[in-house]
């Protein structure tokens, strides 16, 4: 499946969005901490990428103002970036592990408390993955 790809500054202006909500894109820009603020038409020429890209969607016009909300959700576009970044790394979740603590990004404290996590989320469950009465 061919996914559209999406640059820093495309994703910056994108959680933005998901955490605003519906905004304009003067919102969007003022919502930018300082030391990430760009000029107003560099914002605008973001958004209308993301339109293009299908990862936003115009809701309104409020005078020269064009209102913008997500066409994605956050979950949805993650699961996308894990599935690419599986992909670097043969399809193989053991790889990768392997690979984060190889360069120390993951301790193995991390992987223990994953580990807890994902066993207490497989309690209470069957082998279909439904929650047991």
């Amino acid at each position: 499946m061919n996914r559209t790809r999406f640059s820093k500054a495309e994703t910056r202006i994108l959680e933005q969005y998901w955490k605003l909500g519906t905004s304009a894109i003067r919102e969007i820009l003022d919502s930018l901490p300082p030391e990430e603020r760009v000029a107003y038409t560099t914002v605008q020429t973001l958004v209308y990428r993301l339109e293009q890209k299908g990862a936003l969607r115009k809701v309104k016009k409020i005078g020269n103002a064009q209102l913008f909300e997500p066409a994605i959700d956050k979950s949805e576009f993650r699961r996308g970036l894990i599935k690419d970044f599986l992909n670097l790394f043969g399809d193989s979740p053991r790889v990768l592990v392997s690979s984060l603590l190889e360069t120390g990004s993951l301790t193995l404290k991390d992987l223990k408390a994953l580990q807890n996590a994902a066993a207490g989320g497989k309690r209470g469950r069957n082998r279909e993955g439904k929650q047991d009465a």
